[in-house]
């Protein structure tokens, strides 16, 4: 193998047997991996279950030709797939109909091999072109998710994650609970040590958070010294345990700024809902808000609860 198409998969489809051979044999020396496909039936179940990059198809076929395994191709597919088109009509009507079916590009029969190859590699380049270009739009939706500095999801990602996740609550009937965390007197930490050591402390705590998440729920920092824990499928009477947990975690951990040995505690503010109406989640969030302000108020380093609310 040459490498110019490794990583790739091709499915070639054809009804021809001798077509088939030859495609193979040509592609081969290309691609780490051939699938072949007698029919567009056939190529569908291959296509599904293998994904593909490139797909080259002979346009009549019995059963699924290859206009309509275009178009289920292009329904399917997760991610582009490029798709070449082969027949031996040369009429441009035809060509056309292909084209609007969702190829790349046509081939007519009999063609040869190298322009093959050269139409091929156009396809490979868009591959990884197309490729380059989803990894980009990940790391950049990623990035628009996730709080720099803790690595926790931030608010957006909160917000997103509860719009699925207060509907399944209502459909399936489980809890869903906010717990609104707040620093204790985190500015004296910036003033007495540092923009630095308040950073670190951050990070703590967003290591604190991830370590007593489950994978069915979420902790993210909402902005500030403020973070969110939302926890679904829990007993009330388990809210208390969990909580704790957290709160306690986070005061025993001790932290060395210019030779001193510091601190840090939280307050904490409950709400939760179960029920067929479920509230927004602005609206739990300013419920677990008022619990939060009265923890401040009664003292610091401390849980409140909201009464649970039933619909």
């Amino acid at each position: 193998m040459n490498g110019l198409l490794s990583g790739h998969q091709v499915l070639v489809v054809d009804d021809s047997q001798v077509h088939l051979h030859v495609l193979e044999q040509t592609l081969a020396r290309e691609f780490e991996c051939v699938h072949k496909a007698r029919n567009g039936r056939e190529a569908m179940a291959i296509f599904e279950r293998e994904h593909p990059g490139l797909v080259i198809t002979d346009c009549v076929m019995p059963d699924v030709g290859g206009f309509e395994l275009c178009q289920r191709i292009r329904a399917a597919q997760s991610s582009y797939v490029y798709i070449i088109m082969v027949t031996s009509i040369t009429e441009k009507d035809d060509i056309v109909k292909g084209l609007a079916a969702g190829a790349d590009d046509y081939l007519t029969k009999p063609f040869h091999l190298d322009e093959l190859l050269a139409r091929v590699n156009v396809g490979r380049r868009l591959l990884d072109l197309h490729r380059q270009l989803e990894e980009k739009n990940r790391l950049l939706e990623r990035a628009a998710l996730t709080d720099a500095l803790t690595g926790l999801p931030n608010r957006r990602a909160l917000e997103a994650w509860a719009a699925h996740q207060l509907p399944a609550a209502v459909r399936h009937g489980f809890s869903f609970w906010v717990v609104m965390i707040d620093l204790d007197h985190f500015k004296r930490v910036n003033d007495s040590y540092g923009h630095d050591a308040g950073d670190a402390v951050l990070k703590a705590v967003g290591e604190i958070l991830q370590s007593n998440t489950r994978s069915s729920d979420i902790a993210g920092r909402i902005g500030g010294e403020e973070f969110l824990h939302a926890v679904t499928h829990a007993n009330e009477e388990d809210m208390p345990t969990l909580v704790e947990r957290t709160r306690a975690k986070l005061m025993a951990r001790t932290f060395s700024f210019g030779g001193s040995q510091v601190s840090v505690t939280a307050s904490f503010g409950v709400a939760g809902f179960r029920g067929e109406d479920a509230p927004s989640f602005g609206e739990l969030l300013s419920r677990a808000d008022r619990a939060l302000y009265r923890a401040k108020q009664l003292g610091r380093n401390r849980v409140e609860y909201e009464p649970l609310a039933h619909s």
